[in-house]
């Protein structure tokens, strides 16, 4: 039980499985009678309204029978209840019912009962309102300065204000930029309306522009009935409080000051009459309703705040000076004077649990026992504290946040690729130019150990390969299920993937609620977008790959792709893309050595990483476990550079044509507009060429439209393609520093961040900062270069110098003995261990530029890798083969 629990004085429960909100509640002398008591007046969603006038024997009883005067069914919703001086001629209270589709103003008055039965009320119909829109919420009070009567301003769902002069209506008009209702009040001191927006904004609108502005029953959308029609509807002021708000309030000190108060989300804003903030308070939990009344001291506001953990919250300004516990959550809260007794608080709950309260106390008869003081061994406590900061620190470092096994528990996932092809290929749709592209059937299994709901399974590859079914979902209602699908695979496009490595996720939600997600990697056959071919003794682009054991014959690693004619030369073996690429494999005789050569350096990539795969798979199954592949030339990055400039100059040619596509659109709807209002005119008009204008301007529009579909194909074919050669020089690269797999996959996350290649974030700025990240922390040479900063921002950049530069410098470091890590260690100055023949690290500009141009004449160098002029006597062929 909490100590600060509210104080029931009296309480009642209303109807059965009726539903209440926050203007469903008020609290006002309704029968004007002479004590000037408070009355209870609450509405439902079933469309009863109630008046209560609680006289509790003793503090808190319940309702009793005489403690309802009135309760009376109106057959409509109640969306909202008011008091105030509604009918002419009188200065009376009457009372307000808002309907959704009708506004009805009611006289009250009581009568005094006879018999124990107690008091009476009788409603009587004063006028009503039929709306012609579904109606939110109402404010009211004293529009324009009137004196002695009240009027009524109602928001209907789209957005529009209705004024009602008591018995008359008055105007109608639309709040601009509208998209939901929010929260309306009223301000009399400022005479302007306030409401929270669904940009979550508040805006205010004085009453004086609303009455001149564009009537709302009578706005066409021609533009000459809208230049004569009103005037513009203007904010007077916005503030963005960037979030929702529940509900909106206006308190005055006095005559000469008055605060706005707004309850968000998660916090309430207190602002002046001009918009500025006053204060705001950041709340901890989820508000329900509010109330801001007049402090007892001068100059501060105190406010009710209601809370989903059935909690009423009392601050004045952003202090919180109570905290009392309700049996229910609020969604209205009143103050007022029943039964005399001032200051009680009306609480009412969405279910109808309608409560009077105060707050209070209950005294604690708890007495806390004496603690044993005693002194603290620090030293102990040291010791212990860093045993458990070893512990928590190796759990962390073996398991992870999350234990591996439990999740391997709840379903496991396996995938098996078809050794054979499809009897029927199921490629459709295809741009190869070969007559059949095969396809091959992927088959994934799922079998549960729990129960699982709506197991989602997404499977990807690498484009230009299509898959017939990407998406499958499943459902295990019992543990122990086994499910199986199966899809095929094949070549859409006529250039080469960039991997032929697929994978499969799974995710789904643990009974407990937890989400998870289990990926399963699987390999295609290089069969799939490779055919045997007939070796070429010359080409542009060769690599060499050194190994330490003896050279293995081709038709062992290759069985499928041995050409018939050549059994015998089995050191030679060539390969035909379906895109139309050549390679060659070359296995020397005697120096342990294997060459890869063909006309496109991008295409080297799939072929050489299947060599070195198969290789190492060879030995494995003849129990070698020493085996290992290196590689002794320079890197290639002359021809990675121009796959690079290539990828960016379809980059910036795509920028360029859509800013002119851009530009003749807007001047296809100039023109749109010039010809529409030319065919308007009452008096013909000659068109003086517009429609030939508007026929060249749709044909470029087309024609642009068309280019710039097509450049974008080729900036996808493009970025595949420098997606090969990142990853063949990754490869070289690793196998030229032998790097660990933790160092290459630093390198793959830096060189390979994006999957998909767009305007706003492209390759080359995106490689460009992991890059230089690298260099500036662990590849850096002195501390004054890990105190650069790097631009926060990813933009494109004016070319590619800059990359190209850092990849060179990445390259260099490498080559001098950097270490590429990520751990927090990383950015101290390391001393880099120096292989035979590298120079010192340059200190200074000068010394810099020098190794600049030591590593471009090192990285630039590529006479193994240009197509040599064979001497006449020995073939290239026969050269390697020795």
């Amino acid at each position: 039980m909490s100590l600060f629990k509210a104080r029931d004085w009296w309480s009642t429960i209303l109807g059965d499985k009726e539903e209440f909100d926050q203007g469903c509640l008020c609290l006002a002398n309704v029968d004007n009678s002479g004590n000037g008591q408070d009355k209870i007046i609450v509405g439902s969603f079933m469309g009863y309204l109630r008046i209560f006038s609680p006289h509790p024997a003793k503090t808190g009883d319940g309702a009793q029978a005489e403690d309802l005067l009135l309760e009376v069914d109106l057959r409509d919703p109640v969306l909202q209840v008011e008091v105030g001086k509604f009918v002419s001629g009188t200065e009376m209270l009457h009372l307000a019912v808002l309907h959704s589709r009708k506004l009805c103003v009611y006289s009250v008055s009581g009568t005094l009962g006879n018999v124990e039965h107690g008091n009476q009320c009788q409603m009587k119909l004063m006028y009503e309102h039929n709306l012609q829109r579904t109606a939110c919420n109402m404010t009211y009070g004293s529009f324009g300065g009137v004196k002695g009567r009240d009027l009524i301003c109602i928001q209907s769902m789209d957005g529009m204000l209705m004024v009602f002069e008591q018995e008359s209506y008055a105007f109608g008009r639309f709040l601009p930029g509208f998209l939901l209702p929010g929260p309306l009040a009223y301000s009399s001191r400022t005479d302007s309306f306030l409401t929270v927006s669904s940009c979550q904004q508040v805006e205010s609108y004085k009453y004086q522009v609303l009455a001149f502005a564009t009537d709302a029953d009578k706005r066409q959308e021609t533009e000459q009935q809208k230049l004569g029609s009103g005037k513009r509807l203007v904010v007077d002021w916005t503030l963005n409080i960037g979030e929702q708000a529940l509900d909106i309030c206006i308190v005055s000190f006095n005559q000469s000051a008055s605060s706005v108060f707004v309850l968000g989300e998660r916090n309430f804003f207190c602002l002046k009459d001009n918009g500025q903030i006053r204060f705001m308070k950041k709340l901890d939990w989820s508000p329900s309703c509010f109330l801001p009344y007049c402090s007892v001291s001068e100059g501060t506001i105190n406010t009710l705040i209601g809370n989903h953990n059935n909690m009423l919250h009392i601050y004045q300004d952003v202090t919180l000076k109570w905290a009392t516990q309700l049996p229910h959550i609020p969604v209205a809260v009143r103050v007022g004077c029943l039964h005399d007794l001032k200051g009680v608080i009306v609480t009412l709950s969405d279910d109808g649990h309608l409560q009077c309260s105060y707050l209070g106390t209950d005294p604690s008869l708890f007495q806390a026992p004496n603690v044993q003081s005693r002194e603290l061994n620090y030293d102990e406590l040291d010791v212990e504290m860093k045993e458990l900061q070893k512990i928590i620190k190796d759990v962390n470092k073996s398991q992870g946040v999350w234990p591996m096994t439990e999740r391997e528990d709840d379903l496991n996932v396996s995938v098996v690729v078809s050794p054979n092809f499809d009897s029927v290929s199921q490629a459709t749709d295809v741009e190869v130019g070969t007559d059949l592209v095969p396809s091959v059937t992927v088959k994934v299994t799922l079998q549960n150990r729990v129960i699982l709901q709506k197991a989602k399974l997404s499977v990807y590859v690498q484009p230009p390969l299509e898959l017939t079914c990407d998406q499958f979902t499943f459902q295990f209602m019992t543990p122990d299920l086994t499910r199986t699908v199966s899809f095929s695979v094949y070549l859409k496009r006529s250039y080469t993937p960039s991997e032929l490595e697929g994978n499969a996720v799974v995710s789904y939600s643990r009974p407990t609620g937890i989400p998870r997600v289990i990926q399963c990697k699987f390999r295609l056959p290089l069969k799939l977008i490779c055919l045997p071919g007939q070796p070429s003794k010359t080409a542009s682009h060769k690599i060499t790959i050194d190994t330490n054991k003896s050279p293995v014959s081709l038709l062992s690693l290759f069985p499928g792709f041995a050409s018939q004619s050549d059994d015998d030369q089995v050191n030679v073996m060539g390969f035909h893309f379906l895109g139309g690429a050549r390679i060659t494999v070359l296995a020397s005789k005697t120096s342990q050595r294997y060459r890869i050569q063909s006309e496109q350096f991008e295409d080297l990539w799939l072929i050489t990483n299947e060599l070195i795969l198969r290789l190492q798979e060879y030995f494995e199954k003849q129990g070698v476990k020493d085996f290992a592949c290196s590689f002794s030339g320079s890197i290639p990055l002359q021809e990675y550079f121009e796959l690079i400039d290539h990828h960016f100059e379809l980059r910036i040619n795509g920028e360029k044509l859509e800013e002119l596509l851009s530009e003749r659109a807007v001047q296809f709807r100039a023109i749109q507009r010039r010809l529409l209002a030319r065919f308007k005119d009452k008096t013909p008009a000659p068109l003086q060429h517009l429609d030939t204008l508007l026929d060249g301007t749709y044909k470029q529009v087309i024609a642009l439209a068309d280019a710039v579909e097509e450049n974008q194909g080729n900036l996808f074919q493009s970025f595949t393609r420098l997606k090969s050669a990142t990853h063949l020089v990754i490869l070289l690269i690793a196998l030229w520093q032998k790097l660990s797999a933790d160092q290459v996959a630093i390198l793959e996350a830096a060189f390979l961040p994006l999957q998909e290649d767009t305007q706003e974030l492209g390759w080359e700025e995106t490689v460009d900062a992991a890059i230089s990240h690298l260099l500036k922390t662990c590849l850096s040479k002195s501390s004054k270069e890990q105190a650069l900063n790097l631009n926060s921002q990813l933009n494109i950049p004016k070319d590619t110098s800059q990359l190209k530069k850092h990849i060179t410098l990445l390259c260099d470091r490498l080559a001098k003995g950097g270490r590429l890590c990520l751990s927090t260690d990383a950015a101290a100055p390391q001393t880099m261990v120096m292989p035979g023949g590298c120079t010192t690290i340059p200190e200074s500009d000068l010394e810099e530029r020098s190794v600049e141009q030591d590593s471009t004449e090192l990285f630039t160098n590529h006479r193994h890798l240009t197509a040599e002029t064979p001497r006449p006597e020995v073939s290239p062929l026969q050269g390697v083969s020795e």
